[in-house]
């Protein structure tokens, strides 16, 4: 049994060596050959919380073989229920927080659609103008020209209506 859990403890150990010192030239050098073992879909499935819980596994299994007079099968059924509680807290601690932490600043234009804005240039009943919308943790300024066919005025609110060519149709919102 001391054959399984020191296994497992030195699998963990090398994969956390090899993944932190030779992760990305590995990656690059081998093209991703090996992107088909990535579990994509279940975050909860990460190789961070599998390795890690496999990794605590064995350490526990270790310590409680050495220092304990537990049997093999309270042994393996203790180390399992450690290692899944180490597992969760992987995921819970430092892999969904990670993930939720991730914000990009791309944004498509069709995203726009529905967004209020302010008129930075005023808009011609029929010309173009520009408007400045939050996107995410900034702004962006766009082209923009009137969906009503009316001159809409600066620092006027307005709303994105459509977007065709590259352009945003805006009305000005009366909130008052």
């Amino acid at each position: 049994m001391e054959t399984l859990f020191l296994s497992c403890l030195i699998a963990g150990i090398l994969y956390a060596l090899v993944s932190v010192v030779f992760g990305d030239w590995l990656g690059q050098t081998l093209d991703g050959a090996f992107d088909f073992l990535s579990l994509d879909g279940h975050s909860w499935l990460s190789p961070t919380a599998l390795v890690g819980g496999i990794t605590v596994f064995g350490g526990a299994g270790i310590l409680l073989g050495r220092y304990t007079s537990l049997g093999a099968a309270a042994i393996v059924i203790i180390a399992l229920l450690i290692a899944l509680i180490a597992g969760t807290a992987v995921f819970f601690l430092y892999i969904k927080p990670m993930e939720q932490s991730e914000n990009s600043i791309a944004f498509s234009l069709n995203d726009l659609s529905g967004m209020l804005g302010e008129v930075l240039v005023p808009i011609p009943a029929s010309g173009y103008g520009e408007v400045m919308l939050k996107v995410g943790a900034g702004f962006t300024n766009q082209i923009a020209a009137s969906f009503d066919g009316v001159e809409i005025g600066r620092g006027a609110r307005v709303v994105v209506v459509e977007i065709r060519d590259s352009t945003l149709y805006v009305s000005e919102v009366n909130l008052f």
